[in-house]
């Protein structure tokens, strides 16, 4: 029996992982293929004329047991993944592909839903229906809908063929981060590092097999604490170089190719369609709506930022003089002196810190906010299934014990897990089956483990990361709209980091550290002093961390506004753009595109300028907290009605001036990031 293709009969109908084989997803998902076009073929055929009931709403429940399969499968792919996922994964994208071609390009259908389209203004269609009719119109003119036989032949095979290398460049660089290992055997080579950081190591140590070593590896939590504090200036080098050549190496995982294929044919098919290029195509549906407008926004920032930019690297350089007599500041370094000067400067580092944050407390503190601002309840339940032993499943009930959602939390890295930190959803909210479903929701993260010394102790980094991701669970789970298609956070792609983004703004403030920043053995809280010393610290080499974030947004735009005939390397091409950009030589060794999964596998290409856009929105929004009280029941209120229950139903720019009852200014930002 493949349970894949039936109502799943557990609690809250989860997805039942233990029942499920790995073979059961091919033949569930082409199964379920079949039933949706025999469902557009009801559609296509009806013989009364063309009206938003009979094709847009029909339409929007066509997917619904796709989507349930397809979740469940890539959300294991990505956060529990094996050499037989890999395989059906190769399998499986041109399966998906090919069938969203399909629809697109069925112009029966086309035709249906354009008659609809074309008398749009007579059907007294409410905000969210309009929404819904004129973004399932352009996804089938962009996707090619309007184009000839022959041309509509060509963009399958594009569409087929970025399937395909999407999936090789997430691959490569999950597989060759795992090829890396850093051991120690000399325990002087540990000098710097905190003694939590060598538990964790240790600890990974005698898992593999090697209990009197140390190992570590280019995880986010053994990575970035190396960095930070290990006094080896060349094991520093060592992990540096590692990382930054990830997938720029003459070797099986050589992500240039995929690259440069993956631009040319993004601009192909782009130009197909009628766009200049591929950035044109993205953000024609987008707040920020052209190239032009983007790098005009970046720019604006950068001028502001680079004398600070500047001002930061100098003061990294004349400090680490003074300290070790450091003739030339290179890349490697800048991470362990940033954090010698700001632990001199403001007597505060994520050592100092994490005895407060530990994981437990931290999820605890989340939990309170979102009830003190939005009257949530997160409980554990142990009778959900999970798909991996360490992730840990509640159901979140509203203040009139309403069921919201399920919401799955998975927060250590482990082998098959690619890096980073995600929220997803194993299934979306809606209402258009005439019960309000409602939705699946999980965040993965990459944190500081656990060891037998000491409990998972999470940097400042890591909380400022799960409020992040935590934000955009809320959005998910506090949906309340009609179509699944506008649920959540199926919203413009340079609006969908505000519910996130805007969380951060939380952790540093005391009236919100003082929930759950206890330490993890005295249970004192978090002293008064200390959070002061946290937001002085909070600006402490921003220029510098802006002018990078900008560099890699201009990056990205490059890569998708440049014709691809004009870049025949990604090493010279990359150094071309970043090099006027920065403030400190690049390390001609690196290259960020190599594994730059936003834009090559993870749908933020020509999007990742979004994270610097959504800061405007957050700090601006985040004002109107500050000055009502950052649990102000109102301004929650406002803000759960306008923004975040509405998911994708109207333009984000309405749903905005609903909240804040005008549109953004990015002077908040440059105020809050000390840059005016």
């Amino acid at each position: 029996m493949n349970y894949l293709l039936k109502k799943f009969d557990t609690k809250f109908e989860t997805v039942p992982f233990s029942k499920i084989k790995n073979e059961d997803f091919l033949p569930a998902l082409q199964e379920a293929i079949k039933e949706a076009k025999s469902k557009i073929q009801v559609i296509k055929q009806d013989k009364s004329s063309p009206n938003f009931h009979n094709v847009s709403e029909a339409l929007e429940c066509v997917d619904r047991r796709i989507n349930i399969i397809s979740n469940a499968f890539f959300n294991l792919h990505s956060a529990d993944t094996n050499e037989e996922r890999q395989k059906i994964a190769k399998e499986i994208s041109p399966v998906i592909t090919e069938y969203s071609n399909d629809v697109s390009l069925d112009q029966a259908l086309f035709q249906k839903l354009k008659a609809v389209f074309d008398q749009r203004s007579t059907l007294k269609l409410n905000p969210e229906q309009m929404t819904l009719l004129e973004k399932q119109y352009k996804n089938f003119v962009r996707n090619g809908a309007l184009l000839s036989p022959e041309q509509k032949e060509e963009v399958r095979a594009i569409d087929k063929r970025l399937s395909d290398l999407s999936l090789s460049f997430s691959e490569n660089t999950l597989e060759e981060r795992k090829q890396f290992a850093l051991w120690i055997e000399d325990e002087k080579d540990l000098s710097g590092l905190p003694a939590s950081v060598r538990d964790m190591a240790r600890s990974q140590a005698k898992e593999k097999g090697r209990p009197s070593a140390w190992y570590f590896s280019l995880d986010f939590p053994s990575y970035m604490p190396f960095m930070t504090y290990a006094d080896n200036r060349k094991l520093r080098e060592k992990m540096f170089l590692a990382q930054g050549s990830l997938g720029i190496k003459d070797n099986k995982y050589d992500n240039r190719p995929v690259i440069l294929e993956t631009v040319k044919l993004r601009h192909q098919r782009a130009q197909l369609l009628g766009f200049p290029t591929h950035a044109h195509y993205v953000l024609a549906e987008r707040m920020a709506q052209s190239p032009e407008l983007v790098e005009k926004f970046l720019k604006e920032i950068q001028i502001k930022a680079r004398p600070f930019a500047e001002k930061d690297i100098n003061e990294l350089k004349q400090y680490a003089k003074k300290c070790d007599g450091l003739s030339e500041l290179c890349r490697w370094d800048m991470a362990y002196y940033a954090e010698k000067l700001k632990k001199e400067r403001f007597n505060v580092d994520d050592e100092m810190l994490r005895p407060y944050f530990k994981l437990e407390n931290v999820i605890a503190g989340a939990f309170q906010v979102a009830e003190k601002l939005y009257g949530l309840q997160f409980i554990e339940d142990r009778e959900i299934e999970t798909y991996n032993p360490e992730v840990h499943v509640y159901r979140v009930l509203d203040r009139q014990q309403k069921m919201l959602g399920v919401f799955y939390a998975d927060f250590f890295p482990r082998a098959g897990k690619r890096s980073g930190a995600w929220m997803t959803e194993f299934r979306g909210q809606s209402k258009s089956s005439g019960q309000d479903i409602r939705p699946h929701i999980s965040i993965v993260c990459n944190f500081t483990k656990s060891t037998s010394e000491r409990p998972s102790l999470l940097g400042l980094d890591e909380v400022l990361t799960l409020f992040h991701e935590f934000g955009h669970a809320l959005h998910g789970l506090l949906s309340d709209v009609y179509y699944e298609s506008l649920a959540g956070t199926n919203v413009y792609w340079d609006f969908v980091e505000l519910p996130s983004q805007i969380m951060e703004n939380w952790v540093y403030e005391k009236e919100c550290l003082d929930l759950f920043a206890k330490h993890f053995e005295t249970g004192e809280k978090i002293p008064a002093d200390l959070i002061s010393r946290i937001k002085r610290s909070m600006n402490f080499q921003e220029g510098r961390m802006t002018i990078r974030q900008i560099g890699i947004s201009l990056l990205d735009m490059a890569w998708h506004t440049t014709l691809p005939e004009k870049i025949s390397d990604v090493q010279s091409f990359e150094t071309k753009i970043l090099q006027p950009i920065e403030v400190l030589p690049l390390a001609p060794e690196t290259n960020s595109s190599g594994s730059f999964s936003h834009i090559f596998s993870g749908g933020y290409s020509a999007g990742y300028y979004s994270y610097k856009w959504a800061e405007v929105l957050d700090a601006d929004a985040f004002e109107c907290f500050k000055d009502k009280g950052i649990f102000n029941p109102e301004v929650a209120t406002r803000f759960k009605s306008a923004i975040l229950s509405r998911g994708g139903s109207e333009h984000p720019m309405i749903l905005y001036k609903n909240f804040r009852g005008k549109e953004p200014t990015s002077d908040a930002l440059l105020k809050r990031a000390g840059l005016i």
